[in-house]
């Protein structure tokens, strides 16, 4: 089981990074709110991981901190919920946003998620009330004082793909990024185009 990485970014393709950790290349998906944390490419990084064994496939997941790890662990054990759809739940909100909505039963922020709809909106509530360790909602987010990364050649294509790999459809995630700033990073508009989206 691998539980930990410490090496050096050698690509960033949201959602996907490498990591090479001593001449060895690990390819792992990571939430938005992970993604937008992290420092630039040829610098040092370590992630807590999640690997996923499949018949057809071995996923490993990257997250900058345990509790959303915890988090993303708690959510695959829910009815009808994947790796996928809780890395859109993790992209979407940090943890404290989403243990707010819990705890205050608040389904109509979660279906503003992408892949949630209102009956899977109140099976996350029913089933994560009483999953929650010792966290506590006034844990910082990773969202605010995030170092900026490299841009790369063209942040807005990028930005887009991410937006449909969480599960937007190519139509919405070019709508969420209409009249954002071309100049900004790819992880720049992801997380403002998701703010928007959640803001409605």
């Amino acid at each position: 089981m691998i539980g930990r990485l410490h090496g050096t970014l050698l690509e960033k393709h949201p959602p996907w990074i490498v990591i090479d950790v001593h001449g060895v290349g690990y390819e792992l998906e990571t939430s938005m709110t992970t993604l937008v944390s992290m420092p630039g490419v040829g610098e040092e990084v370590r992630l807590y991981t999640h690997l996923s064994v499949r018949e057809d496939a071995h996923l490993l997941y990257g997250f900058a901190r345990d509790e959303e790890r915890q988090l993303f662990r708690a959510l695959i054990k829910v009815n009808g919920v994947g790796p996928k759809l809780a890395l859109a739940i993790l992209s979407g909100m940090d943890t404290d946003a989403f243990i707010h909505c819990v705890m205050e039963g608040d389904s109509k922020a979660l279906t503003k998620l992408p892949g949630v709809g209102k009956k899977t909106a109140d099976r996350l509530i029913v089933e994560m009330r009483d999953r929650f360790p010792h966290w506590q909602e006034s844990q910082a987010s990773l969202l605010d004082g995030s170092t900026a990364a490299k841009p790369s050649s063209d942040p807005l294509a990028d930005a887009e793909a991410a937006l449909v790999t969480l599960g937007y459809k190519p139509t919405e995630a070019s709508r969420m990024l209409s009249g954002l700033d071309k100049t900004l990073p790819t992880e720049a508009l992801i997380k403002t185009a998701l703010s928007r989206q959640l803001a409605g």
